[in-house]
């Protein structure tokens, strides 16, 4: 890159209000299906609410589901568990935990004005 700084470009998907809390959604992005997450933190007006990005491919099972997959945590990890073969992805990292080779690339995602956005 020789000191070049690649610039993310980012892209509104939706209002944080349209993906009801602990779930998934599946948009498309730059032609690409990503698997947007809104990890909400107890309290109804989303003021430390989080949203995680990751390729909505499940690898494990051949099909595009993992925004229908299920949150949760393990120790440590927020986890979205894939609804066919339930294998855990790391939402941050995109890491299959049971499978590491089968792990799926993460997204940057952030929220900004109550809207979405992700760096895909």
């Amino acid at each position: 890159m020789n000191g070049e700084r690649l610039e993310q470009c980012w892209t509104p998907v939706c209002d944080l209000n349209d993906i009801v809390p602990d779930t998934g959604v599946c948009a498309l992005i730059n032609g690409a299906q990503v698997a947007i997450f809104h990890v909400a933190d107890g309290k109804s007006n989303n003021t430390n609410a989080s949203v995680f990005a990751l390729d909505n491919f499940d690898p494990n099972s051949q099909a595009s589901v993992l925004s229908r997959g299920l949150i949760g945590s393990l120790g440590e990890r927020v986890v979205v568990a894939s609804p066919i073969y339930k294998h855990h992805f790391d939402l941050r990292t995109g890491e299959c935990l049971e499978m590491p080779e089968h792990s799926v690339t993460a997204y940057p995602a952030r929220i900004a004005a109550g809207k979405v956005w992700v760096a895909a």
